[in-house]
């Protein structure tokens, strides 16, 4: 008898769970449920379009539902969310967009429900011109009322990610730019040196940046025009005709949860290596799901958009009948701020680092991207750091205008539980336009290998 591979959630892991399994196991039948519109679309590139640089939204999105339902032979219904998971029965709740109800059976079920914006309990937080960006409708909305109010001034609370790369997109839209962040330093997993050269950037490019700073709420008439946050001699405001509100995301957990699917100690669901959970025939991926950090061994939650679609692959490759490992992570990131950027992988932080058991030593060191004499050579800023007994790698990040793809090989020396003398003498390629004869990766090892002897 048919086997049937039911997916709740239609965005990185999920299809990718659905296209891979009907490519190993063509048989199977295998149906999507996705509440909203979009599917498999490039969330990452949202800042990129209210910025102006993609024109259409639709251009973010990878395969189109019809392709999913002609091409590849997937059952996906949009605007259908599922409401329960029976685990006992092998059943799933779900409600159609005419607000009617069925049982959908299933086999095997993958639960990918995603992440939630966060939206702390800000006064005024309900304000029209109030946003966070964490779909593809927030971006639409955020382009919109840009087209429709010609807002000036926008604030944007959180230096993530999110923060850094919407101070661009909504420069370049011509507002004046002002950050806030409750920590010393915005980019908080990059390390403070990369957060110090990303700082310096964003202020020469006219961010007014306000480190350590709390903010109050929002205030306006129906529609915001003021950001209210905490200062030396009291409360404070600022303009604001536009505010950006990214301090992070949660996973969706509630479905999972009512159903006694067990979460984890980061309150994303539990997996083992394979993405199964603790229920029979139920797996989890994606942004609502952990993941084994490589480094510590134990689970992390860093919802990434690769951790996502290498996870749903690999869950696809299971069910069709070939067990496959989702994979550890490093936390591998990169983000462009303005006319540089920063990239990290592991663990950069030192008081993170105790806390998981090591005893950390790090380098900084400045170093050139290309040969001194090449032209276009710029400065690329690079934190190592190790543990002192075993001498084992932890992390890395690096700060400059280009040249921090460098990253992937700390990834690579990450997974490969490298050492910090294993990592200098690897034959990294050379050529003056494209590095220096000792790559700034291996002048850091260098560095940091003469600090721990």
């Amino acid at each position: 008898m048919t086997e049937t591979f039911v997916v709740v959630g239609g965005d990185a892991a999920g299809m990718s769970a659905a296209s891979k399994v009907k490519r190993e196991d063509p048989e199977m039948d295998v149906v999507v449920f996705e509440r909203g519109e979009w599917v498999s679309y490039a969330a990452c590139g949202m800042p990129y379009y209210v910025k102006g640089e993609i024109e259409d939204l639709e251009d973010l999105v990878t395969v189109t539902p019809e392709q999913f339902r002609q091409k590849r032979d997937v059952d996906l219904r949009t605007g259908h969310e599922v409401l329960a998971i029976d685990p006992d029965a092998g059943t799933v709740t779900v409600e159609d967009e005419h607000g009617e109800r069925f049982d959908q059976p299933y086999d095997h079920l993958l639960v990918g429900t995603g992440a939630s914006a966060i939206e702390p309990p800000f006064d005024g937080i309900g304000l029209e011109g109030v946003f966070t960006i964490h779909d593809m409708d927030e971006a639409d909305a955020i382009d919109d009322y840009l087209e429709a109010h010609e807002p000036e001034t926008a604030a944007i609370v959180g230096g993530g990610y999110v923060g850094v790369e919407m101070a661009e997109a909504l420069d370049e839209r011509g507002l004046s730019v002002s950050m806030f962040e409750m920590l010393p330093h915005i980019l908080q997993p990059f390390g403070e040196e990369a957060a110090r050269v990303v700082e310096g950037h964003l202020r020469e490019q006219g961010v007014d940046l306000h480190l350590e700073t709390a903010v109050q709420g929002f205030d306006g008439d129906g529609r915001v025009d003021r950001v209210a946050f905490e200062a030396e001699d009291g409360l404070e405001d600022a303009p604001a005709d536009l505010v950006i509100v990214g301090v992070g995301v949660a996973p969706n957990t509630s479905l999972a949860e009512e159903a006694g699917i067990e979460l984890g100690e980061t309150g994303a669901i539990a997996v083992d290596e394979y993405g199964r959970t603790n229920r029979a025939d139920i797996y989890a991926a994606g942004d609502c799901a952990e993941a084994t950090n490589v480094v510590t061994g134990e689970p992390d939650h860093v919802p990434l958009a690769l951790t996502a679609n290498r996870a749903g692959r690999a869950i696809g490759q299971t069910v069709a009948g070939s067990p496959t490992p989702i994979g550890e992570i490093a936390g591998s990131a990169i983000v462009k701020a303005f006319d540089i950027g920063a990239s990290r992988a592991g663990i950069v932080d030192e008081e993170r680092a105790r806390e998981a058991g090591f005893d950390p030593v790090s380098v900084s060191i400045d170093a050139s991207s290309r040969a001194h004499y090449y032209p276009g050579a710029t400065d690329l800023t690079v934190t190592l750091v190790a543990d002192r007994g075993s001498e084992r790698v932890l992390g890395a990040s690096l700060a400059g205008p280009e040249g921090l793809k460098r990253i992937d090989t700390v990834a690579t020396a990450l997974e490969a539980g490298m050492t910090v003398s294993e990592l200098q003498r690897l034959d990294l390629a050379y050529a003056p336009p494209f590095s220096p004869v000792w790559d700034p990766i291996l002048t850091a090892g260098k560095v940091l290998s003469g600090n721990l002897e």
